[in-house]
C-alpha cells in the first residue's frame, strides 16, 4: 500500500489538527504553536490549511507531499 492510499484510508481527504499531531507524533497544542510561529515547517504546512467555519483542516495529499512520505 502506498503512503497516499494509507493516509487517505486512515484520515480521509482532510486531516484535523489532532490527526496531523498524531501523524507527526506531537501534541495538538504543540502543532498549533508550531503553526503560528515562523518556522520552515509552518511555512510548508500553512498552504495545506483549509478553514471550514472556525475549524482548521489540512489537505492530506498536500501534507504527504510536504512531509515527503512517498515510498
Amino acid at each position: 500500500m502506498r503512503a497516499e492510499e494509507y493516509l487517505i484510508q486512515r484520515f480521509g481527504l482532510l486531516m484535523s489538527i489532532n490527526d496531523l499531531a498524531d501523524l507527526l507524533g506531537r501534541s495538538p497544542d504543540g502543532v498549533r504553536v508550531s503553526l503560528y510561529t515562523d518556522t520552515d515547517v509552518s511555512r510548508k504546512l500553512k498552504p495545506t490549511m483549509v478553514k471550514v467555519g472556525r475549524r482548521v483542516y489540512f489537505r492530506t495529499l498536500q501534507v504527504k507531499d510536504v512531509l515527503n512520505l512517498d515510498n
